[in-house]
């Protein structure tokens, strides 16, 4: 099981950055890939960043250049370092842990972008 937890949502003025981590109950190594999701009201859940087990990364093209994500396996935690933040990047981030038939998710963590 690799249970994730988030953390370090909240409140940053336009222009301005957060961390976000998830802390897994398990190794990340056992998982296929950790992915940072998000999700406005009324609006789609949707993919932001995603890294394999072996370092592969991808983005979506809405934050590619100012998001990055990265992990320590040692901690089993993964983060989406976000810079350069919008209006439109308000939403719940979840962290999601998969492998071939099975996935986590986390309870997510509210971002809110707002002067």
């Amino acid at each position: 099981q690799v249970q994730p937890v988030e953390s370090g949502g909240g409140l940053v003025q336009p222009g301005g950055s957060l961390r976000l981590s998830c802390l897994a109950s398990g190794s990340i190594d056992s998982a296929n890939s950790m992915d940072w999701y998000r999700q406005a009201p009324g609006k789609q859940r949707e993919m932001v960043a995603r890294i394999t087990r072996t370092g592969k990364t991808d983005y979506a093209d809405s934050v590619k250049g100012r998001f990055a994500i990265s992990r320590d396996s040692a901690k089993n935690t993964v983060y989406l370092q976000m810079n350069s933040l919008k209006p439109e990047d308000t939403a719940v981030y979840y962290c999601n842990a998969n492998g071939w038939d099975w996935e986590y998710w986390g309870q997510g963590t509210q971002v809110t972008v707002s002067s």
